[in-house]
């Protein structure tokens, strides 16, 4: 068996608890996870026994021979609303109580669904039964994740080389998306941040034509997306003379990173971690400037469960991967973000990011 059919198989051996007859899947992350399939028009639908899968011609080749060929599922190739193809197994078959991605459906696609379900059908909330099952990465998944960290890394390392007083915010960002690209990546996982001077004090600072200057920090935020599986990292560096308040507040950021990572830990909460940064951000009167959580799991998707921020309940578990990137931002000065991706282990934690941490003079 495989490991997308035993995906499969867990999710359908879910349906009990769920209280319904069959699993609608329409999300694309869980449509990849649960299949290999990166198109842009899938729909799976698991019931106890099989597996059925739809998708529109355009799509019709790779689906037989990815997903139909080796077993993963029944392939269906549709002209017209996926949904409607799916009803249509759904009273053949007799299934009433539906499951359905509340978490991530659109109001059209539920009205949709609803209009096509059978006479006597209904819709059930499945929650993020699926994406709580991704939490946990397995073996195939953490080594394409370790990978997408080392392009990302080394794509960073290749442009942190070409940056002069001069050039813009967008030609960075230009860069970086073109050495990732050459180093292997599919593209990037998110759109890259690339912020100068006093614009690093804007958390997702979209790049502009700035002009990067002598004496301004330099704040890069990037991830790479390869396999389908996401890196995130943070970086920032500096041109020129810094001053004593940067050089304390990269201090402060570096410590609150570090004793972040420290508290990763199975049997950790989200919360634990989130608070480790900001008691040392509190010890150096900036933690009214860290305005966001301390990280987040990432993997088929850039931003993923669990969620570590204030008080998350979400109990940490080997085999996650996650991001810890605390940052302190202040208007008129600037702001300092540091961030690693990181993976849960049986004792703690890997710090996956190769990327050296210290304050980088350009």
């Amino acid at each position: 068996m495989s490991e997308f059919q035993q995906r499969c198989r867990d999710i359908a051996s879910r349906l009990p608890e769920l209280k319904a007859d069959c699993f609608l899947v329409s999300s694309g992350a869980n449509v990849r996870y649960l299949s290999g399939f990166a198109g842009s028009n899938a729909l799976m639908l698991l019931t106890p026994r099989e597996t059925h899968f739809f998708t529109d011609p355009r799509y019709a080749i790779d689906a037989t021979q990815s997903i139909g060929a080796t077993g993963i599922a029944k392939v269906h190739v549709v002209k017209g609303p996926l949904a409607t193809a799916a009803a249509a197994i759904l009273q053949r078959k007799r299934l009433k109580k539906v499951a359905f991605e509340s978490a991530s459906t659109l109001y059209d696609q539920y009205t949709l669904l609803q209009e096509k379900l059978p006479l006597g059908a209904s819709l059930v909330s499945a929650g993020k039964v699926i994406e709580r099952r991704r939490m946990i990465k397995s073996e195939s998944e953490i080594a394409t994740i370790r990978e997408s960290v080392k392009v990302n890394s080394q794509a960073y390392a290749h442009v942190l080389k070409r940056v002069r007083p001069g050039v813009r915010e967008l030609d960075i960002a230009a860069e970086i998306e073109y050495q990732m690209k050459m180093l292997g990546a599919e593209k990037p996982s998110f759109d890259t941040i690339v912020a100068a001077g006093r614009r690093t004090a804007l958390p997702h600072a979209h790049p502009t034509d700035y002009r990067l200057g002598q004496n301004e920090l330099l704040l890069i935020d990037m991830g790479a997306s390869l396999g389908g599986y996401s890196s995130d990292m943070t970086r920032v560096a500096h041109l020129g003379r810094v001053s004593s308040r940067i050089r304390e507040m990269y201090r402060a950021v570096l410590e609150a990173q570090l004793a972040g990572i420290d508290a990763v830990r199975p049997g950790a909460t989200g919360g634990d971690v989130d608070s480790a940064t900001r008691n040392v951000l509190k010890k150096f009167k900036l933690d009214k400037e860290f305005v966001h959580s301390t990280g987040h799991g990432l993997g088929l998707e850039i931003h993923e469960m669990p969620r570590l921020g204030s008080k998350d309940p979400t109990v940490l578990q080997a085999g996650m991967a996650i991001t810890i990137e605390p940052g302190v931002y202040v208007e008129g000065v600037g702001g300092i973000r540091i961030e690693d991706t990181v993976l849960v282990t049986q004792t703690g934690c890997e710090i996956m990011t190769p990327t050296p941490k210290e304050f980088v003079r350009l």
